[in-house]
């Protein structure tokens, strides 16, 4: 009865101090002014009272003190901004403002008091009276913060309650800045240092990473937010896959920059991040490899729309190249490309020209006439039609735009004095088992003829390397939609894995890989170790908050359906089609050692395939000839039988 009565009598206060909440930001300053004027006139009393050792309260000398103080309190509170900050958001600035403040006070209340002397008022009270109004004004904004705050919040029956995993000052600056969400409650950071447990920082207890799962079944916590950004990435990992088990929604915070500008607010706190879960620390990128074949150079980009070339870009430009020429098939990729890059030159402040070229390199024309207008110095090649199942549906447009294109860009950078031309490849061009990785092989097979040409002045490479992540098409985009969508997240096989590399990371290496060339190499990037799609698809489901629905867990969120492979899609991915790869100079960065083709032979092959696509267009014709120069392709039982009768 006694809780239910206390509980009562709170009501009325927190309802008040909502309204106060609602009011507008004029009508608080107002109202702040009001009780800064009662507060200046309490600490005339008061100060009286310590000076003469008796109470009074409207004698002619207390009035006057009084008046002066007030007169002169409010142009001083206005000069000095007392009113521009928010109460409910007062801390050691605000206290600081006040005592500069009271400080000033004392300068007219001397002049008023000491140098024209009034009658029956001590001139004591001009040092007294600032001393007891600061305190009494510090002691008002403390009371309103926590009432404002701590108290408002803890009663919050809505309020979300998380727990910051780190202690240390990006912690404690997001604690900060959980102290003005109403709606969320924070119960206590979790660190990994051991002398912290036990401890409490401002007022929130601190308990040891060993306690989490504990902390979790006894708190009924929501969400826990991850304050360390300067742990390594391993570390993080570890953080989240043990999260993961507790099947928490999970929130982290940006870059150490951000922590470090001070500027940490529950805004920053983002979902998180798939490549988190790789648990690779990244490599930082060599400068000088950087900027070898780029700065100062004319740059052109083919495919630069897309998920890769458009990195190239950002990552291109950042080296100051004397040029850059956006070159890709697709309208509206080449214009949002080019919005964004224009942005960043300004953000640079940069006088980098971008220049856009909208055509379709499958056309020998095409090529030809935009690398003879802007004589590129550096091409990284970069477009291409890469979607398996498309591909499959669709051989002759996927052998058109990969392998003429290709050849058709090899053919005038040739002609126009390219220094460096580097092929954008993918890890299913070994060993393929569909026409997109094929003809992807076919592509390295042309740059490696040139190469060995004498009469080839430029230098040909190309880089392999296997998924992006968040590239359109990949399943982290995908996955991200159909759990949002309520599920189910879809696989092919449940055995299915697949290398990741961020887009950033693969882009940086190609550009490296690129400087390193000498003419003709395969290079590989480490991918580190593959990922199993279905363990890809329960993170995801995990960190979301949800839990997976299988048959242990029928009452699950989320289910995993199988669907089947697809055509032309294989279980495991490849790097090498040889053994022994040769390491570089670059530790993330190896070079493979390829069969190649003579380029007589090869342009021969090359004449017949380019015969039937702009001919008849038989894709099972195309097929056999690529199946000829990729013995290691592998075709769809579908496509198999329909070259078997082609060839007979």
């Amino acid at each position: 009865m006694r809780i239910q009565n206390k509980q009562a009598w709170l009501a009325i206060p927190m309802q008040i101090l909502r309204m106060a909440l609602n009011w507008s930001r004029d009508q608080r300053r107002l109202l702040a002014a009001g009780m800064d004027g009662v507060l200046c006139v309490i600490a005339v009393w008061i100060a009286y009272s310590l000076r003469l050792g008796v109470w009074e309260l409207f004698s002619r000398p207390v009035l006057t003190f009084a008046a002066a103080t007030l007169l002169f309190w409010y142009p001083i509170a206005y000069l000095t901004g007392v009113y521009r900050s928010l109460i409910r958001f007062s801390g050691a600035r605000t206290i600081a403002n006040l005592a500069i403040a009271c400080t000033i006070l004392a300068g007219p209340l001397m002049i008023a008091f000491v140098l024209f002397r009034f009658p029956e008022v001590p001139r004591t009270l001009t040092i007294l009276h600032p001393i007891i109004f600061l305190l009494l004004l510090a002691s008002s904004r403390i009371v309103i913060r926590f009432a404002l705050l701590d108290l408002l919040h803890s009663v919050s029956p809505d309020a979300r309650r998380v727990i910051i995993y780190g202690a240390g000052r990006a912690g404690q600056q997001l604690a900060l800045s959980l102290r003005h969400e109403p709606q969320i409650y924070l119960v206590g950071f979790v660190d990994d240092d051991l002398r912290l447990a036990g401890q409490r920082l401002d007022g929130v207890p601190v308990f040891s990473s060993e306690q989490l799962g504990k902390l979790l079944d006894d708190t009924d916590v929501d969400e826990v937010l991850l304050a360390i950004p300067s742990a390594s990435r391993m570390r993080r990992r570890e953080i989240i896959e043990r999260l993961q088990e507790e099947q928490i929604y999970v929130r982290s915070l940006p870059s150490l920059s951000n922590i470090i500008e001070g500027s940490v607010t529950v805004n920053d706190l983002r979902e998180i991040q798939i490549e988190e879960l790789l648990g690779r620390e990244a490599v930082a990128p060599n400068e000088v490899l950087m900027g070898k074949t780029i700065v100062g150079k004319t740059v052109l980009v083919s495919g630069a729309g897309g998920s890769i070339g458009s990195e190239l870009c950002r990552q291109i430009l950042r080296c100051h190249p004397a040029r850059l020429i956006l070159l890709e098939q697709s309208e509206f990729a080449l214009y949002a490309i080019e919005q964004e890059l224009t942005e960043m030159t300004r953000a640079m402040d940069a006088d980098i020209p971008i220049i856009l070229e909208l055509g379709n390199i499958a056309e020998r024309s095409t090529p030809m006439r935009i690398y003879r207008n802007h004589r590129p110095d550096t091409v990284f090649h970069a477009a291409a039609y890469k979607h398996v199942p498309l591909v499959e549906a669709n051989p002759i447009s996927g052998v058109r735009n990969n392998v003429l294109g290709t050849l058709y860009s090899v053919e005038a950078a040739e002609a126009n004095g390219v220094s460096h031309f580097t092929l954008i490849s993918t890890d299913k061009a070994v060993r393929p088992t569909n026409i997109m990785g094929a003809s992807k092989r076919v592509c390295e097979l042309i740059l490696q003829a040139r190469a060995e040409r004498p009469d080839v002045a430029t230098v040909f490479s190309m880089v392999r390397f296997g998924n992006v992540l968040g590239s359109s098409g990949s399943v982290v985009p995908l996955f991200k939609a159909q759990i949002a969508a309520g599920g189910p997240v879809t696989i092919t096989h449940a055995k299915i894995t697949r290398y990741f590399m961020t887009i950033p990371e693969a882009s940086q290496l190609v550009i490296q890989a690129s400087a390193m060339a000498r003419g003709g190499e395969v290079f590989v990037l480490d991918m580190g170790q593959p990922v199993r799609i279905i363990d890809l698809a329960r993170s995801m489901i995990q960190l979301s908050g949800l839990s997976v629905r299988d048959t242990d867990r029928p009452e699950g969120d989320i289910e995993i359906v199988e669907t089947g492979l697809r055509p032309g899609e294989k279980l495991y991915e490849e790097l090498l089609i040889g053994d022994n790869p040769e390491p570089t100079n670059h530790p993330r960065i190896l070079r493979a050692r390829e069969s190649r083709w003579p380029w007589k032979e090869l342009e021969a092959e090359l004449q017949a395939l380019e015969t039937i696509i702009r001919g008849s267009g038989d894709p099972a014709l195309a097929i056999r000839i690529i199946g000829k120069l990729v013995p290691e392709y592998t075709p769809d039982t579908a496509w198999a039988a329909r070259i078997s009768t082609a060839t007979s």
